[in-house]
């Protein structure tokens, strides 16, 4: 089955450089999907659109993950997982490459899709390859690791990227992602092992097994994580001035602290899941939904507020590669298609988790009470990771090891 290394597992550092050039490029990823954020006035002045206009490059970004996701991953489905990587790092490279020589928003939006299209694909074929590179009992860490790239960007790539850009013009700050992009891939060819195979068998099969309710509940659960997450996350800065009394510039020193959170607890919840993977995911929603009911009474205070966000960001991360794994697990049949989806599954959660607070700012919410938002839908979480546990779906979630 495809879901089964060509080569053995192996261990120690021999599994070390595949997976940190793997992670290489995730933070090149991270860092050009979440770095405009900070560029949004220059790129508004120099284009001659509105900073709202501009935003559209966010959204437009994760529109690209969403749809780019189950066509890419189609697309490759044949192709060795080396080659499929190299090909995704290649339209990586090349999107960012037309991003810096975009001369119209037009054109600018038009590079950002097309990035994205590389997005879902990577992250989904490279967590299979981290988890096959390693004995099952350090699966879910190797694709922490891996993920570990996307949590440092938000850390290191995005306040650095968005400092060169802020000095030089935001074009340079796509020229040093191309940068990026370039030691990533030679990284890839380099260390990446050959010799893992692509999909086998016809690809309407592979998607039939995808319709099996044990791989559409993981995917479901991963929807509604990131829903939570980013209910709050994408109003976090009018939270921290509004509610906790924060200055501007202090908001970038609590931002980096949740960076910190965010990696730190994606290489727990790693760990964490493979000693029992249902107890982190459950035992993760659980701490998301308590840290986040605390926030909404303890908001007004610096301290605590700040304490409780670097703790949520750690818990929320710390789900990511779990549901990971729980998906590329229950769908053995096709684990190139179900991983890759699954990242779609993400950044669809991310775009309705914007939606669903912003709609509840526009009813009249306030900021304050946005947490409690978020925490109710950690529970769906927890409540439908619960469910499946009890019926067919629990059987396709690897159990303690």
């Amino acid at each position: 089955m495809a879901s089964s290394p060509a080569v053995p597992p192996v261990a120690g550092r021999s599994a070390v450089r595949p997976i940190l050039a793997l992670a290489a490029a995730a933070f090149g990823i991270g860092t050009t999907e979440f770095v405009i954020m900070g560029l949004l006035p220059e790129v508004a002045s120099d284009l001659g659109v509105s900073i709202p206009q501009a935003g559209h490059l966010v959204s437009a970004y994760a529109l690209g993950v969403v749809v780019g996701a189950p066509i890419v991953a189609v697309a490759t489905a044949g192709l060795p997982r080396k080659a499929a990587l190299l090909a995704l790092m290649l339209i990586f490279l090349l999107g960012n490459l037309a991003c810096a020589l975009a001369p119209s928003y037009g054109l600018l939006m038009l590079a950002r899709i097309a990035t994205a299209f590389a997005h879902g694909a990577f992250f989904g074929i490279g967590a299979v390859v981290a988890r096959d590179l390693v004995p099952r009992e350090r699966r879910t860490q190797a694709v922490s690791l891996m993920f570990a790239g996307l949590t440092l960007a938000n850390v290191l790539g995005v306040p650095f990227g968005t400092a060169l850009g802020q000095a030089l013009g935001w074009r340079a700050t796509f020229w040093a992602v191309v940068g990026i992009g370039v030691a990533a891939l030679a990284a890839i060819q380099a260390f990446v092992p050959g010799g893992l195979p692509g999909q086998r068998g016809g690809i309407l099969r592979e998607f039939r097994a995808l319709t099996r309710w044990p791989v559409l509940v993981p995917m479901l659960v991963s929807t509604l994580s990131s829903v939570s997450l980013f209910a709050l996350f994408t109003y976090i800065t009018p939270f921290l001035t509004g509610v906790t009394g924060f200055s501007p510039g202090a908001v970038t020193g609590v931002l980096f602290g949740t960076g910190i959170g965010l990696t730190l607890g994606n290489l727990a919840g790693g760990r964490l899941a493979d000693r029992n993977l249902p107890a982190t995911v459950l035992g993760g929603f659980l701490g998301v939904a308590a840290a986040l009911a605390l926030l909404a009474a303890l908001g007004p205070h610096p301290v605590p507020a700040v304490a409780l966000l670097v703790l949520w960001s750690g818990l929320a991360f710390a789900l990511v590669s779990p549901l990971q794994v729980w998906v590329v697990e229950a769908a053995r049949e096709a684990p190139n298609l179900a991983s890759t989806l699954n990242q779609g599954a993400f950044n669809l959660g991310n775009a309705l988790g914007a939606w669903l607070g912003g709609t509840a700012l526009t009813l009249g919410v306030g900021y304050r009470f946005l947490p409690l938002i978020a925490a109710a839908v950690a529970l769906a979480g927890l409540a439908l990771t619960l469910a499946a546990l009890r019926g067919r779906a629990g059987a396709a979630m690897p159990q303690a090891t």
